[in-house]
């Protein structure tokens, strides 16, 4: 069952970010890029295992049952990849801006006009 709660989630924002990627506001298109970026994260971490477990076992105090565990591998390549998002983020942001201070607009269509 969570399986496909997770499937429709995923799907769902990737549908939004898809939506937003063809608007005409440059504000919108940004958002878009960034909502299927992190849904590609989450797309990431659960092909890694949802287990509920730890990414490492200690080797104190736990006994001789582990439990599950996940691969920190993935996690540690989200975190990354979450990191460089939101610097890229954040940049694309501050060019629009300068777009905006520019030409006035941030439309797409009026701005491929004049160009």
């Amino acid at each position: 069952m969570t399986q496909f709660v997770l499937a429709a989630v995923l799907g769902t924002l990737f549908a939004l970010g898809t939506f937003l990627l063809l608007r005409r506001d440059v504000v919108r298109v940004v958002w878009g890029v960034t909502i299927i970026s992190q849904s590609a994260n989450v797309y990431l971490v659960t092909m890694g295992g949802l287990s509920g477990g730890v990414p490492i076992l200690g080797h104190g105090g736990h006994g001789g049952g582990h439990g599950a565990v996940t691969d920190p591998l993935v996690q540690a390549l989200v975190l990354t990849a979450i990191v460089i998002g939101f610097g890229t983020t954040a940049f694309a942001l501050v060019l629009t801006y300068r777009v905006y201070e520019e030409h006035g607009t941030i439309d797409l269509l009026e701005l491929g006009d004049r160009a």
